[in-house]
């Protein structure tokens, strides 16, 4: 008989106040029984899948070597029990044995109670309108440098609201790169590592030049729009040009709640959105509103003045310009956005795919008006985020 191997330990730490009872094996099946009364199916192939053994998961990069091809098609439970150290141990018809901790089960349990209890538990995004500009919370450039607990708040905020203002950066050219470092890499894009935002003879883009720009997420053209978005202010002395946000899942959730054949709509059609110049042709197709397998929002992706000809059936076009219209004009409703100057050494970041931003038009007669912009993946954000949680003791 095959001998119990050494557990491969994940990253992550799985705990649990439950414990396991006892197992009963069906030809398919391991079902255990926990303190709390709660039973979980665990089909073979789940079970074997997840054995993390030292021969099926690799100890030096805690990755899965196992395949689950390479089990047999009859494979079956030899035996299976609680040991004394509280963990659910499984002998396979091939001799192969296999230990899951209690944490881990109930972390990943497939039981509906199990996967709605964690579904439940998952934190939810702060909603907010113009409510919010009275408590929009601001970090210190110096604090978010030299501290991770900061760092982690800094993070956290960005998570769940979408949108911080750090106070006190440098003015100087590229100062913004200084507290990406502490996250992680840029996000380079056709506009450079680092982007400027001013009036420009040639501009390639509206936000290069002086007139208003209404609310937009930036580069919708692309197949994954940037995640976070960092604008900081170098000089801001023209009359206007106002910073506006506008949290797009405020938006999508009024709808679903308010306006529920509107949300049906904006949420399946797909619009198409343009950059094109001299050197370079973006080209992307997706609804306006992304919702996860959950139904979840995911993504808001607009920017009208990148936005190409709907194509769609001509009896669904007055449904799809009512949406349109609908979240256009809630765009424009002062109890969805908050309006800001920013000051020099002021840098906003913000959830490019969630949060859409505007600016009201500038005078460049009166005064220069210069920002620096870069973007930072979604997924680099949270990546920072969890390791610093699992460092600081936070729950992720």
């Amino acid at each position: 008989m095959t001998t119990e191997l050494d557990i491969v330990q994940d990253w992550r730490v799985f705990a649990t106040d439950h414990t396991l009872v006892r197992v009963t094996l069906t030809a398919d099946t391991a079902v255990v029984i926990w303190s709390d009364g709660r039973e979980t199916p665990l089909h073979r192939y789940f079970l074997r899948d997840n054995c993390t053994c030292s021969q099926c998961y690799l100890p030096l990069t805690r990755e899965q070597l196992f395949e689950i091809t390479d089990a047999a098609a009859d494979l079956t439970f030899a035996e299976a029990a609680i040991d004394a150290a509280g963990d659910l141990v499984v002998r396979w018809s091939d001799g192969h044995v296999s230990r899951y901790a209690p944490g881990w089960l109930r972390s990943h349990a497939p039981d509906d109670a199990s996967r709605a209890e964690r579904r439940a538990a998952r934190p939810r995004p702060f909603i907010w309108g113009s409510e919010y500009a009275d408590a929009l919370k601001s970090f210190d450039y110096a604090d978010i440098m030299a501290d991770d607990s900061t760092l982690w708040a800094w993070l956290s905020a960005l998570r769940s609201a979408g949108m911080t203002l750090v106070k006190n950066v440098p003015v100087e050219h590229e100062a913004l790169l200084a507290p990406i470092a502490r996250i992680s890499h840029l996000r380079e894009t056709n506009f450079g590592r680092v982007f400027d935002v001013k009036s420009k003879p040639r501009a390639d883009s509206a936000a290069y030049t002086s007139v208003n720009l209404p609310a937009h997420t930036d580069l919708p053209t692309r197949e994954l729009q940037p995640g976070l978005q960092f604008l900081h202010c170098l000089i801001n002395d023209a009359v206007g040009g106002e910073s506006v946000f506008v949290d797009g899942f405020a938006i999508g959730e009024a709808m679903r709640a308010h306006h529920p054949a509107e949300f049906a709509t904006i949420t399946t059609t797909q619009m198409a959105f343009w950059n094109r110049d001299d050197r370079t042709d973006y080209r992307w197709t997706a609804p306006l509103i992304a919702l996860n397998s959950d139904g979840d929002l995911e993504e808001v992706r607009f920017a009208n003045f990148l936005r190409g000809p709907i194509d769609a059936p001509a009896g669904q076009m007055d449904a799809i310009y009512a949406a349109l219209r609908l979240f256009q004009a809630m765009c424009r409703d002062p109890k969805y956005f908050i309006e800001r100057r920013l000051a020099p050494g002021d840098m906003w970041a913000f959830d490019n795919r969630r949060v859409l931003h505007a600016r009201r038009e500038f005078d460049p007669q009166t005064g220069e008006r210069h920002l620096q912009g870069a973007y930072v993946d979604r997924d680099e954000i949270n990546s920072r985020w969890r390791v610093l949680s699992r460092e600081l003791g936070e729950p992720c």
